[in-house]
């Protein structure tokens, strides 16, 4: 039968190899029964494809599309994910322990899932310590839910941590709050030895307490710096105040000012600071006016790229027509040209003048360049509804804060509403 199926099928000049080859597969049939498989199991997958495709076409092609798609991971990728770290399986002990906790379980999914399938987690030890400050069940559950991966931290780093905040915040009941407030910067156990040389570093140049307790919540960064850096940057700052003509008491209540302003100075590199300084120079600035900048921007003009400054003063001389002289006049007034960038500044000229004020105007009060468009919409509007018209006038009235506007508003009010006689006074009338 082979051979005449052989026969049939092939050509004249192919027979008698096909004819040795099935005398080969004659006296070796297990050859041919393990191929055989072979090929009924391709040809079974093959249907079992087609059949896919003719019934569910639709989600067929979503598919092909979400391989081509760039933002998805390989299709390979994704059985690589769905087996690693026991199939993606939720460890249970640590999922009953955060249930024990009052823990909503749910958030933790939602936020930080990965912290539920690891193998070693401390659910108990962290809210042992956490318990032992003060904090009640409500407080250990929000800051669980908030910070979920405080719970694969060593217990033994986070109690050097809790030893570390309660040396500056003595009073239990405000470090609960403070750690509930921010879990993240409390849980942040990395470079603990860093951290306590740098904390001491602070105490010595004499901030307060409250104020490094500040820094570790909202500005944990710099206590990453080596302590050596950041003292590297406090020298620089102190050697160019005194330098620029300070006296050392105005030195250290300068610094520590700036710092508890704005701590993250410390970011900068020594270079940049001298750079800054050595710019300002060049454009004709004295030493006490540099003194009186370093003194409004709250270090905010270190943080600046020197090119950032140049565009700024750039734009400022080309946008109101002024000499260098006219220029550092207007800076040393609204010290807000050299740290504001170009886009800020074009938007906040362009919505002055939109309002019907003018480049004189804005000269004369540069610091009214300080407020955002929206804000000073607002503001002539209100002092529209007064009848005071603020592009016939001067600026000086939407000028400050919002308390100071609103005391000059009120002025303004009691001003417009004031009777023209005295009603206390008494009427001459003739008999």
């Amino acid at each position: 039968m082979l051979t005449a199926y052989s026969s049939g099928l092939c050509s004249t000049s192919q027979q008698p190899y096909v004819k040795s080859c099935i005398f080969f597969l004659t006296r070796h049939p297990e050859y041919l029964l393990r191929h055989w498989t072979v090929g009924i199991s391709w040809w079974i997958s093959g249907m079992l494809w087609k059949l896919l495709m003719r019934s569910q076409p639709c989600r067929l092609c979503s598919f092909k599309k979400m391989l081509s798609a760039p933002k998805y991971r390989p299709f390979l990728a994704c059985f690589t994910y769905t087996t690693n770290n026991q199939s993606n399986k939720e460890n249970q002990r640590t999922v009953e322990k955060l249930h024990k906790f009052s823990v909503d379980i749910r958030k933790i999914r939602r936020l930080k899932g990965w912290v539920l399938l690891e193998d070693e987690t401390y659910v108990e030890e962290i809210a042992n310590i956490l318990q032992q400050l003060g904090a009640n069940e409500t407080a250990v559950a929000s800051i669980l839910e908030r910070c979920p991966e405080a719970i694969v931290c060593s217990p033994t780093a986070v109690n050097s941590q809790r030893e570390l905040w309660q040396s500056i915040c003595k009073n239990e009941e405000e470090l609960v709050k403070l750690i509930e407030q921010f879990p993240e910067s409390f849980f942040t156990v990395k470079d603990q030895e860093n951290r306590k040389l740098n904390v001491q570093f602070f105490q010595e140049l004499g901030l307060k307490n409250v104020v490094i307790s500040r820094f570790l919540t909202t500005a944990p960064s710099i206590f990453h710096n080596p302590v050596e850096k950041n003292k590297q940057v406090i020298r620089i700052l102190q050697e160019s105040y005194l330098n620029l003509g300070s006296s050392e008491t105005n030195m250290k209540v300068w610094l520590l000012k700036l710092l508890s302003q704005n701590p993250f100075i410390l970011l900068n590199s020594p270079a940049a600071i001298k750079e800054t300084l050595e710019f300002l120079q060049e454009q004709g600035f004295t030493d006490s006016e540099i003194l009186q900048l370093l003194s409004k921007l709250k270090g905010f003009l270190f943080q600046l790229g020197l090119r950032s400054i140049q565009n700024s003063i750039s734009f400022s001389k080309n946008a109101f027509k002024c000499t260098d002289h006219d220029l550092k006049q207007l800076v040393l007034k609204c010290p807000a040209l050299l740290y504001y960038s170009v886009p800020v500044l074009e938007e906040r000229i362009q919505g002055l003048l939109k309002e019907g004020i003018s480049i004189a105007q804005i000269r004369e009060t540069p610091m009214v360049l300080e407020l955002t468009p929206q804000i000073v919409q607002y503001r002539i509007r209100k002092l529209n509804s007064l009848g005071y018209r603020v592009k016939d006038g001067h600026l000086a009235s939407l000028n400050g804060t919002k308390k100071e506007f609103e005391a000059n508003f009120g002025k303004i009010q009691a001003k417009k509403g004031r009777p023209l006689f005295n009603p206390v006074a008494p009427l001459h009338v003739d008999e």
